[in-house]
């Protein structure tokens, strides 16, 4: 969607402060020994208190929130699988309030992690960072949803990392997915130009290896099709402004 009044942007900021407060409390409780289910109730649980309503259980999902574990890239369904130290944990929470839509997502490493691991995959969590800061300040008026990926890309790269080609960011507001599509990487026909007043979301899936996430049997969960890859993403919802992003689901 496009910011039409200041109407739109009071709810689009509520519903930005929930997913993301929501968001950091699940990270702040992850650690060895809790399954994903436990931290799905939180989330499920602040959603309630707040009024709001999960975007995934909206189109059939069956938890109210996405934990993506290890090989998971994305949508993984919360249930009995049990954090371990040195597993790459990525929760992801989308809601709505008064029918406007916010989706926030971050990734986290589990202490301890095995040294031989450490350095790799810390590198890993800080370049999907620093991408989608590089992505958001690309994403300004005018400029084509290419160039962001181009931007978000060229981080990974020259980290010696990949990204994930078959997931991308996106429009949101009024679903938790509208049109534009924006890669994660240079792709010279997405020429479509963002303006002034877009609401959209910047994700970089930032992976070991890998260049494509494949679905898994339960219809839902985006694994990596290199199996023994790890993946990274941090995901806010802003609008575009000529001062540079404004960020909705900040802390």
């Amino acid at each position: 969607m496009s910011i039409e009044s200041e109407d739109d942007l009071r709810h689009l900021e509520i519903i930005g402060r929930i997913v993301a407060a929501i968001r950091d409390a699940m990270l702040a409780r992850v650690r060895p020994g809790i399954t994903t289910g436990a931290l799905d109730a939180i989330g499920a649980r602040m959603l309630a208190e707040a009024g709001a309503e999960s975007a995934p259980i909206g189109v059939g999902f069956p938890e109210a929130t996405c934990i993506s574990v290890n090989e998971e890239v994305a949508h993984g369904i919360p249930g009995r699988r049990v954090i371990r130290a040195g597993d790459v944990v990525n929760v992801d929470v989308s809601a709505s309030k008064d029918g406007y839509f916010a989706d926030t997502g971050a990734t986290v490493l589990v202490e301890p992690v095995p040294r031989r691991k450490a350095r790799t995959l810390r590198k890993l969590i800080h370049t999907a960072r620093v991408a989608q800061v590089a992505g958001m300040r690309a994403a300004r008026p005018g400029a084509t949803v290419g160039s962001v990926g181009r931007a978000m890309e060229q981080v990974a790269n020259r980290a010696g990392f990949r990204v994930i080609r078959n997931l991308c960011s996106h429009g949101v507001g009024r679903a938790v997915h509208e049109a534009p599509q924006i890669p994660g990487y240079d792709d010279p026909f997405a020429t479509h130009r963002l303006q002034a007043g877009d609401v959209i979301t910047i994700e970089p899936f930032v992976c070991t290896a890998g260049d494509f996430a494949d679905e898994a049997a339960d219809g839902w969960t985006l694994i990596n099709e290199v199996r023994h890859a790890r993946c990274a993403q941090f995901e806010h919802t802003m609008v575009v402004t000529h001062d540079g992003p404004r960020i909705l689901t900040a802390a």
